[in-house]
Order: C-alpha cells, then sequence, then structure tokens
C-alpha cells in the first residue's frame, strides 16, 4: 500500500503493488523526479527492501513502528497508516527530524552475525518453554516438579514411579528438548568463542558477543547520553509546570542489550568489587537493611554506567585501568 506525495502537494489516494511491481514503479519515479524519499515501518520484512530502495537512488529510512491514528478515530487500516506515514515523510524531509522516528539499518555483516545471536536466544525460549509444557502435563496428573525434570538423573527416578501412558506422552517433550539443548549448547559455544581473550573479569565470553552484536559499532553514538537513551535504563520524567515527577526507566531501545548489561552488572558486583562503579553503590549493594526495591536500582544504575564505560572503552575513549577494571587475558 503506497501513497505519494508530489512536492509538498496533498496526499494522492492509495495504491496497491506486488512487490515486483513496486520497486518497478518506484524506478520510474526515481526517473520522473529529482530526488524520492519514502519510508517504511521496521517489521518482519527486514532491510532488503531498504537496501534495493538505496540502490536504486532513494533516499529511504525505516522508522519505528507507532499507532498513526494520532486523534484515536478508530479508523485504522492500510490506507489510512501509509498516508500518515507519507505526510510525516514529508515533513521529515523538509528538515523536521522528530516527524519519524528513525530505525538504524545495520550492515549485512552485522545483521548476520546478530541473527546468530538471536537465534540462540530463541532456542533458549523454546528450551524453557517445552520444559514447563512438560511440568505442567505432570502437573495436571498430581505431580510438581522443577526446571530439570527432564534430565537423565531425574527421569530415571520419574520413570519408575510415573504411568506408562504419561511417560509416553513426556518422552515426546524429552526428545525434543535433547535436541534443542545440544543446538543451544553448540551455539553458546560459537558466539563465546568470538570473544577476545583480553576483557574485563565477570564479562564472559557470550555477554561479550551478544554486547557486541546487538550494539554493532560502537563509533555510531556521539556522547554518554545516546548510549544510555539506547539501552533504555534512563529513568522517565513526567513534568509539567511546578510538578515533576520521577518516573521508571524508560525500557525504550534495544532490550536484548538492556537485559545483557544488567546480568552484567550483577556479575560485576561479585568479580569487580574494588570497582569505583562498584565501590559508589557498595552502601545501597551490600546493606543488609536496604530493600531489594533500592537494591534493584542500584544494580541499574551500575547497567547504565556500564554501557558507558564499555562504548568509551570499545572507542579508545579511555583505558580499562583508568575504570578500575581487573582485565582477564592480559
Amino acid at each position: 500500500m503506497v501513497v505519494r506525495i508530489l512536492d509538498h502537494s496533498a496526499p494522492q489516494p492509495a495504491q496497491t503493488f506486488t512487490p515486483a511491481k513496486f520497486l518497478e514503479w518506484v524506478q520510474a519515479q526515481v526517473k520522473l523526479a529529482d530526488v524520492v524519499h519514502t519510508c517504511y515501518e521496521a517489521g518482519p520484512f527486514g532491510y532488503g527492501l531498504h537496501r534495493d530502495l538505496v540502490k536504486f537512488g532513494v533516499q529511504n529510512v525505516v522508522v519505528q513502528p507507532v499507532c498513526l491514528d494520532e486523534r484515536h478515530t478508530g479508523v485504522n487500516h492500510d490506507k489510512s497508516d501509509a498516508k500518515e506515514l507519507a505526510q510525516r515523510l514529508d515533513r521529515y524531509a523538509c528538515g523536521n527530524r522528530d516527524a519519524l522516528a528513525t530505525v538504524r539499518v545495520p550492515t549485512p555483516e552485522q545483521e548476520q552475525k546478530r541473527i546468530a545471536s538471536r537465534q540462540r536466544e530463541q532456542l533458549k525460549r523454546e528450551v524453557a518453554r517445552l520444559a514447563a509444557q512438560g511440568r505442567s502435563l505432570l502437573l495436571t496428573q498430581g505431580y510438581r516438579e522443577k526446571k530439570g525434570w527432564w534430565g537423565q538423573r531425574r527421569w530415571v527416578e520419574l520413570y519408575a514411579k510415573l504411568p506408562a501412558w504419561l511417560t509416553e506422552r513426556l518422552e515426546v517433550f524429552r526428545r525434543l528438548l535433547a535436541i534443542l539443548t545440544a543446538e543451544l549448547t553448540a551455539a553458546t559455544a560459537v558466539l563465546a568463542a568470538t570473544a577476545p581473550d583480553v576483557r574485563p573479569k565477570g564479562m564472559g565470553g557470550l555477554t561479550f558477543a551478544v554486547v557486541e552484536r546487538e550494539v554493532g559499532d560502537w563509533n555510531r553514538f556521539l556522547n554518554r547520553r545516546q548510549v544510555g537513551s539506547y539501552t533504555g535504563l534512563c529513568g522517565g520524567i513526567s513534568a509539567s509546570g511546578n510538578s515533576r515527577q520521577l518516573l521508571p526507566i524508560t525500557k525504550h531501545g534495544n532490550v536484548r542489550l538492556r537485559t545483557a548489561l544488567v546480568e552484567l552488572a550483577w556479575r560485576m558486583v561479585l568479580w569487580q568489587p574494588d570497582c569505583p562503579l562498584v565501590t559508589k553503590w557498595r552502601s545501597a549493594l551490600f546493606d543488609p537493611k536496604t530493600t531489594r526495591a533500592r537494591r534493584k536500582k542500584a544494580v541499574v544504575a551500575i547497567a547504565r554506567q556500564l554501557a558507558v564505560d564499555i562504548w568509551r572503552w570499545r572507542t579508545g575513549r579511555i583505558q580499562p585501568e583508568t575504570l578500575g577494571w581487573q582485565m582477564i587475558g592480559a
């Protein structure tokens, strides 16, 4: 579904194309115009269309999916969405960079590396899902089991006391879990092997690989504020006049990177206790009177600063010794 605007005029009626016909139509527009701007929402189609459009000389941007029914009219379909996107693109092309929230397009190499780490995450979720289905089946029959019910040692014990029909059903899950676990183990080993030998103590090879692949290129950040914003670990705020209220973290940005950083923060507390960053929050972390909520806030603050410190380290702005990090493999 395509809406065209010529020279900042009113949007034309929406047109429907097949993918092949659309690319032919775009090439015709390039010949007729000095500059052609296009956009589409990020989604399951990936970045292949973006790369095709760029080859044709089109200035394309991939934008963050949002609700395009700003007035909440209750009328929201492909035609209305295409029209609203075209109008926002018109303002964006005129210099209003706030009209669209663009998505950074990775290089093909960066995308392939990121897919490998995300596939491992999908395998991990699938293992957890199948294990939960097995526990659910056991629970319906009055057996309460933990996550590792399908492991060889525990399964020998279960097999001896469960009815034959139930073990037959559970064996289906066990066969699938065995295959997926083997694939997960192999994927984890491959990712961990790509990490350099020299890295901060507490940052495992897998964590390093995930963080690097989700970021893609640390040099794309110009300052620490951009790094913090991308992690979604910055606190929100609601203010109007003299009223000011601090909100939880925005969670705006890369959720996989945010999860990896929070996990890394907990490990840094364990493996780098004398690091200035950990020392700063020592009272909130180790005081027995500290509430659980306060401890979580401290870890989030460490994770946010860790992202900035890793950016400074990976871009050569600072040395690990200055950050007080103990390095392994050095």
